[in-house]
């Protein structure tokens, strides 16, 4: 009897290691990835369709200055700030201290709850047959603005950034890949600022002495549109 059930242990062992032998792998996906994400199609003017109502769109120049001018008032007075630049003794003295009295003045400002939307630019890489994706490589936008340039920083963004198109913008995709032409799209994030880091006041690093404003966003919403000139 106790020969029997040694064998039927046995032979139930060796059926499920050969199951799990058997079975084809499966793309791991973590809690936080979402995994790929549709193209959407639009006109920078419509791209409220995507987001909950009341979410402001800040992806013209004109609608970001509006936005700075009713949270911040007036621009730095970044010739000043500068001073001589990086050799200048007090030039770390004066950034740090543009940063924290705007921060206190900011303190309270019922704009630190509106949902705001930005726009990072992105383009169309590979196709990825695992997934049955498209990778997306994703960079930060600079908008020149009578403030300065402005470049919305996203607090955390989801790494390995994908799509997958309908069938007739996969067709696209795929011939303007194989012509190797450029896919470009816009990766626009909607979200709220940090309360406590909202707006950081910078200098570029490319241009000498231009100002650079960086509103802090927490992240709770993302789309990949394929932009159209006109709709």
């Amino acid at each position: 009897m106790e020969k029997g059930v040694e064998f039927v242990n046995t032979l139930l062992a060796s059926f499920l290691l050969l199951c799990t032998v058997s079975l084809p792998s499966v793309p791991a996906r973590s809690d936080d990835d979402p995994g790929p994400r549709p193209l959407r199609t639009s006109s920078l003017l419509q791209l409220d369709q995507f987001f909950p109502s009341g979410t402001h769109l800040l992806v013209t120049q004109g609608a970001i200055e509006s936005f700075l001018a009713a949270m911040e008032g007036t621009p730095p007075d970044w010739a000043t700030v500068y001073g001589h630049g990086h050799h200048d003794p007090d030039h770390d003295d004066r950034l740090f201290n543009l940063n924290r009295e705007r921060d206190a003045a900011r303190e309270g400002n019922p704009m630190l709850t509106w949902r705001i939307a930005f726009v990072w630019t992105g383009e169309v890489s590979h196709f990825d047959a695992d997934t049955r994706s498209y990778s997306v490589a994703v960079g930060p936008e600079l908008t020149p603005t009578s403030w300065g340039l402005v470049r919305f920083k996203p607090e955390e963004f989801p790494s390995n950034l994908r799509v997958r198109p309908d069938k007739h913008l996969a067709d696209w995709i795929d011939g303007s890949l194989r012509r190797h032409e450029a896919v470009q799209v816009s990766i626009v994030m909607a979200g709220t600022l940090i309360p406590t880091e909202s707006i950081i006041y910078d200098f570029s690093h490319e241009a000498e002495g231009v100002g650079l404003i960086m509103p802090v966003v927490k992240v709770e919403q993302v789309e990949v549109v394929l932009v159209k000139p006109h709709a």
